[in-house]
Order: C-alpha cells, then sequence, then structure tokens
C-alpha cells in the first residue's frame, strides 16, 4: 500500500476515535462540581444567587465576609456577557432551588467581549433571564450596570454614553414589569459616568470600598423583595 493512503487512513481512524470536545462557551463548567455538592435549601432558607461576570466573582474574592453565614451564592464569571449567562441561567440559578436572583450583567456586552452587540440585544437577553426567574416563582433583582468612562482593554467605545442609555432601558423595564431596579450607578458615579476613583481599582472593577457602597443597597433589596 501507498505510503499517502497509510497516511490517509492512519488520520482517518484519529478523527473516528478522537472524542470531539466543543467549546464550553458559556463555562458550564465553572461551576458543576460546586453545583452538584450543594446541598438543597433548609427548611426555611430563602436562597440568594449573585448571576454575573467578573465584578460580582470579584465580591466573593474581595470580601468573602460578605457572603459567609448567609444564603447567598455566588455565580459570577470574569468576562462573560448576557448570552453567556442566559445559557448557563438555569443550571447556575434555577437548579440550586433559590428564592431571589441578583442580576449584574452588561457592561462586558458594551465592551464587544463575546462581539458586536447592541443596547436593546443587551436588554433581550437580561428580560429573558428575568422572565425564567419569574416562570419558577424568583423574585428578581435587575442591578444598574456600574459606571465606566471607558475600557482599558477596549478603549474608545464610549460606555460613559452607553451605559447610562442601557440603564435607563432595563430600569423601564423593571419599573414596566413588577421587578426590583437596583440603582448602583447613582452611588458609583464620579459626576462623569465613571466610577470614583476610591471605589475602582482600573475604572471597572471595584475595591474593597466599592464593595462596601453596594452592601446594604443590595441586602436592602434582598430584604424587600422577600418580605
Amino acid at each position: 500500500m501507498k505510503r499517502t493512503h497509510l497516511l490517509s487512513l492512519f488520520l482517518l481512524f484519529s478523527l473516528l476515535t478522537t472524542p470531539i470536545t466543543a467549546q464550553d462557551w458559556p463555562d458550564f463548567g465553572k461551576f458543576k462540581e460546586a453545583n452538584t455538592k450543594l446541598a438543597k435549601p433548609s427548611d426555611g432558607e430563602q436562597r440568594i444567587v449573585f448571576m454575573g461576570n467578573s465584578i460580582t466573582i470579584g465580591w466573593l474574592q474581595t470580601h468573602p465576609e460578605f457572603f459567609e453565614g448567609k444564603p447567598y451564592i455566588n455565580r459570577g464569571i470574569s468576562g462573560q456577557t448576557t448570552p453567556q449567562m442566559l445559557v448557563r441561567f438555569r443550571a447556575d440559578v434555577i437548579d440550586l432551588e433559590a428564592s431571589a436572583v441578583v442580576i449584574l450583567a452588561g457592561t462586558n456586552d458594551v465592551a464587544g467581549n463575546t462581539g458586536p452587540s447592541s443596547l436593546e440585544m443587551i436588554l433581550d437577553n437580561i428580560k429573558s433571564m428575568t422572565e425564567i426567574a419569574k416562570a419558577n416563582g424568583l423574585k428578581v433583582i435587575l442591578c444598574s450596570v456600574l459606571p465606566a468612562f471607558d475600557y482599558s482593554w477596549r478603549p474608545g467605545l464610549e460606555p460613559n454614553i452607553k451605559i447610562p442609555k442601557l440603564n435607563a432601558m432595563i430600569k423601564d423595564y423593571a419599573e414596566n414589569n413588577q421587578v426590583y431596579y437596583l440603582d448602583y450607578f447613582s452611588a458609583l458615579d464620579d459626576g462623569n459616568n465613571g466610577i470614583l476613583p476610591a471605589l475602582t481599582t482600573d475604572g471597572v472593577h471595584l475595591t474593597l470600598e466599592g464593595y462596601k457602597v453596594m452592601e446594604p443597597m443590595v441586602e436592602k433589596a434582598i430584604n424587600s423583595v422577600l418580605k
């Protein structure tokens, strides 16, 4: 048999016997083990899931004490956009038998992390997460996107203009659909649609002081929706 034929047969055999591993685009694997090990809520427990991106997971990393001893589950994944969150929403929120979900999302969409995205597309994904949550009996807290004057990793995208517009759309949707709107933006704004310098590490992510501004706000929101 000719050498080229042997090579072709070898390549065909390799294709047939090698498992194809697709990219885990929504990152189901991130919390798969943690979700499996998570016990069911105890009697009377009202579990709260924090769904988001690096700002959400950074909260747990920067101030873990805020989450300790409370029925708070952090399911933030760095860099994620709203379509990724929507795909994993059932696995990382609904299936955890939560009573409420805190959704903080959208800045990475504005930054184009997973490709171009209009403000309407971002809002549609937030709407879909909200509708899935409400259909499963969860209370929803929709957070404003945090201020960002610019993105260091993708400058020139004008988040200082786009984020306030997106927040107005989220607020309008929340108010018209009996959903709690949590306005972090106003509490963190430096007056130019950026984050106050003392509250941020890079103009997007928060310091401990930044999270401490948000903590009483979210706890007030949680207490309100669970009444």
